[in-house]
């Protein structure tokens, strides 16, 4: 062989190296991705479970706290907002407001002891807190794998990759400002004792 031909040999053998190495990468992307997609479809079953278990909280609710309309409408409501939301961050948004309107409804319900003894009341509380606890599981392992697919189209040399076949970043599933808030508490203690 002459000179010419070892020169296409490694032009052809570095063309063919380079086309395995983005078709590894792309498809790496591709997966993490569609992981991403799917942990978002398990999120949206359980936030279905979530909004069909609100319109019997709130008919229960109803039957014992009859002052409580206003929370009532506005948890009503939340669960309208967060049904109608398409995008990803709306509709996380939508959700955030929705649990901070159900949390106000427990923390009112505590004002009726009949209502917190009824036995339906206690069942669709327990199903909304087990509901809210596989949601913020599976709202983690979301963000993880986008923090993951992110990490690998915003760095060398998976981003050359993800600009050439139009991906993306993916957005986090994050807290809303209600859930950030620090819950205030008044204690009525009293004041310690003088020192002697």
């Amino acid at each position: 062989m002459d000179s010419y031909q070892w020169y296409l040999v490694v032009v052809f053998a570095a063309v063919i190296a380079s086309l395995l190495w983005a078709a590894k990468t792309y498809n790496r992307l591709v997966r993490l991705r569609n992981r991403a997609e799917a942990m978002w479809a398990e999120i949206d079953v359980q936030l279905k479970r979530r909004h069909d278990l609100v319109p019997n909280l709130v008919h229960v609710v109803e039957g014992y706290a009859t002052h409580e309309r206003g929370t009532l409408d506005e948890v009503t409501r939340a669960r309208n907002q967060a049904i109608a939301a398409r995008q990803t961050g709306d509709q996380s948004k939508a959700e955030n407001v929705l649990s901070a309107s159900l949390g106000r409804l427990f923390a009112d319900a505590e004002s009726y002891p009949n209502l917190e003894a009824a036995p339906e009341f206690k069942d669709l509380q327990d199903q909304l807190e087990q509901t809210e606890t596989v949601i913020a599981q599976a709202r983690g392992a979301y963000n993880m794998t986008v923090q993951a697919f992110n990490n690998s189209i915003d760095t060398v040399p998976g981003n050359i990759v993800a600009w050439a076949a139009s991906m993306g970043e993916l957005e986090y599933l994050g807290a809303g400002d209600d859930e950030r808030a620090v819950p205030s508490a008044e204690l009525d203690i009293p004041p310690a004792p003088a020192s002697v």
